[in-house]
């Protein structure tokens, strides 16, 4: 893996890369493929916000300068929105991007930005029980495992247990409480 993994704003050029890479099972692989969808909304939220706003946001993954995927966040709650919204974390990488620990370094430049940039305590994330390489990858980030939620996910015609994982901003790999 290289060491210049970095995260940065979507470009045009990123969306006709992502439309041609995560169009189909093969780009997504077998834990995010739901089915095909229009890209049309992508790239009007694109035109709109650049894809960052306050409920979330996509930046392009980046290895030596050359786009190799995406992380996601977006708000949930664990109760009323006003006082129990964290982030949740996504990610896809492009198949030949995988299995390099570009995912690790990616997650974590994602948790380090999202702590410096929002005032949010927890972050998540979730991956199918049989995606070990999405949990080892979160482990090593700094994530921590908390359980399994059953049932979960609806994805090539049945219900799929779920990982969850988190991070609380005191956990912040490097990162010091309360910075």
């Amino acid at each position: 893996m290289s060491d210049e993994i970095r995260l940065r704003p979507v470009t045009g050029e990123d969306l006709d890369l992502f439309e041609r890479e995560f169009s189909g099972p093969e780009g997504t692989g077998p834990y995010q493929w739901f089915g095909f969808t229009s890209p049309a909304d992508l790239r009007r939220r694109f035109a709109e916000t650049g894809l960052l706003g306050p409920d979330g946001g996509v930046l392009s993954v980046a290895e030596a300068g050359r786009t190799v995927g995406r992380v996601e966040w977006f708000a949930s709650t664990w109760g009323r929105p006003a006082t129990s919204t964290c982030w949740s974390l996504a990610i896809g990488l492009m198949p030949a991007a995988r299995g390099r620990g570009i995912g690790t370094q990616a997650q974590r430049l994602l948790a380090e930005y999202l702590f410096d940039h929002t005032r949010v305590e927890r972050l998540q994330a979730w991956t199918d029980c049989a995606n070990l390489a999405e949990q080892r990858a979160l482990e090593k980030a700094g994530f921590v495992r908390e359980g399994v939620l059953r049932s979960a996910q609806w994805r090539g015609g049945r219900w799929h247990d779920q990982v969850i994982f988190s991070m609380l901003r005191a956990e912040r790999p490097g990162g010091e409480p309360g910075r």
